[in-house]
């Protein structure tokens, strides 16, 4: 005899296209005929592994949900099944691979998190690093290190035109890279000790004290962004010495 449906709560966001019944979101499978449940709208990859909205995931934990889902979704397994069961494990197995992808690694895990407690993206107003413009934009914290930046690579880049050894403009850059090479470590450190702040707040904070974190996350994070570009210019301007080497 084919059970009755689970009745559709209020709160669930699936049903299943086999029997009817309501899922909450996080299932995976339906509770009332055990068939693999459509994606439908999704967006927390933590709760779709199963791990914590935390900042410091055990990354063997982490592997272990993926594998243990991977096995699951596989679509091998859904070979005989209706076409909607085969479309549901690709589904699944696609966001569980983007879902993985940006968990394991600790930035994008940042920008996962920003996004579903509704903080907008950590990028520039103008997503340029400001590098050899007349007026730099990003974030203010770092527009000293821009301005002088640009002035090193403006003053190396007419001496490079005018003959100067080659060697010495390189050491010169190697120079400039030095300063913010220290501000990287030093935000890599604040975003630890944020991320620590973040995953030992207790279920009942407040949610001003949450979004405060999450403010410094992103702002840290904005300005982490922006100093991995200037490095990126640097290295750009390093590379056209050796391309004039060679």
């Amino acid at each position: 005899m084919t059970p009755e449906p689970i009745p559709v709560r209020a709160e669930s966001m699936l049903e299943c296209r086999n029997c009817g019944a309501g899922a909450p979101v996080d299932e995976h499978f339906c509770p009332n005929c055990s068939r693999i449940l459509a994606l439908g709208r999704h967006g927390d990859y933590f709760s779709f592994l199963g791990v914590p909205r935390h900042l410091n995931l055990d990354l063997q934990e982490l592997e272990r949900h993926f594998r243990e889902l991977s096995r699951k979704f596989h679509p091998d397994y859904y070979y005989n099944a209706s076409p909607s069961e085969r479309l549901a494990s690709l589904e699944r197995t696609s966001y569980l691979n983007d879902a993985y992808r940006a968990l394991r690694n600790p930035v994008s895990r940042i920008e996962h998190l920003l996004a579903i407690e509704g903080l907008p993206p950590a990028k520039s107003e103008n997503g340029s690093t400001g590098v050899g413009q007349a007026a730099p934009k990003g974030p203010p914290a770092l527009l000293e290190e821009v301005f002088e930046l640009n002035e090193q690579l403006d003053e190396i880049r007419e001496l490079r035109e005018s003959g100067a050894n080659p060697a010495a403009l390189r050491s010169r850059l190697e120079s400039a890279r030095k300063p913010i090479d220290e501000k990287r470590e030093q935000h890599e450190e604040q975003l630890r000790q944020l991320s620590e702040q973040w995953d030992a707040l207790p279920s009942d904070a407040s949610p001003e004290l949450k979004r405060r974190t999450l403010e410094a996350l992103r702002e840290r994070l904005l300005e982490r962004n922006y100093i991995n570009n200037l490095l990126a210019s640097i290295e750009r301007e390093l590379a056209g010495f050796v391309i004039r080497d060679s």
